[in-house]
């Protein structure tokens, strides 16, 4: 008999995001992480401005809903303010990459000692499907009806690779995905990874995360899955592009 798993005390109130959206399974990892790590009741989720800002409903612990694009600078403040506080930042690719870009550059820089977990999935799928910096060429958004020219819009952002490259103290990086089994358990310990870190106070670590968008690639949820899979991968692979020192 299968053995079914205890939902995370912190998760209260169901979260109604689209079918076939990988945000319900990014939040309950968080959870079980959170949970895991016995920092249930010494964590604050700042929440950015996209569809995830509907998991502010369900979670039971302390919260922030930040401005658009400001959740690393906010998150930055509330460490802080609290030093010892697992700090987490909840982003999308186009409130982390396009209007908090600048942020987000200057979080990772100056290596605060902050977690930013940013799903990826391509476009702004809270304001109807609008390009994105992480759009990929070709892809037909509302505001690139005939697909992305890149001549014009510039490459799409690779922002882990850029902070693991560029910027070095970087405590730890990480790309995952949440459409298998096998990719589910591995981005749980990229996650629990970068909050380690975190605790540890080894500085700034990101975990980005490859999300279907059903509703606004207007595929079925096995079709966004399979999308992501033999399509997004290959310009934005997984894996971990700066691992935790030993020490």
């Amino acid at each position: 008999m299968a053995k079914k798993r205890k939902l995370p005390e912190m998760l209260g109130k169901q979260i109604s995001f689209c079918p076939g959206c990988g945000h319900g399974v990014v939040v309950r990892l968080i959870a079980e992480c959170i949970e895991e790590l016995g920092q249930t009741n010494n964590v604050i989720w700042n929440i950015g401005v996209g569809c995830y800002s509907l998991a502010s409903i369900g979670i039971n612990a302390d919260k922030f809903d930040s401005l658009h694009g400001k959740a690393s600078a906010t998150s930055t403040a509330f460490k802080k303010l609290n030093p010892d506080t697992l700090i987490i930042s909840y982003q999308g690719d186009g409130d982390a990459y396009n209007i908090g870009i600048g942020e987000s550059i200057s979080t990772a820089y100056r290596n605060e000692n902050i977690t930013v977990i940013t799903v990826n999935n391509t476009n702004y799928g809270m304001t109807g499907g609008q390009m994105s910096a992480t759009t990929l060429p070709g892809q037909m958004t509302t505001t690139s009806p005939k697909g992305r020219d890149c001549a014009t819009t510039g490459m799409p952002i690779k922002f882990p690779e850029l902070v693991a490259t560029q910027f070095p103290n970087a405590a730890y990086v990480a790309r995952g995905s949440v459409t298998s089994p096998a990719n589910v358990n591995k981005l749980k310990k990229y996650i629990k990874n970068a909050f380690e870190a975190q605790l540890n106070n080894e500085g700034y670590s990101l975990v980005e995360v490859l999300s279907p968008c059903p509703t606004n690639w207007g595929m079925t949820p096995l079709q966004s899955h399979d999308r992501v899979d033999n399509e997004i991968m290959t310009y934005y692979p997984l894996g971990e592009f700066k691992k935790r020192e030993v020490k």
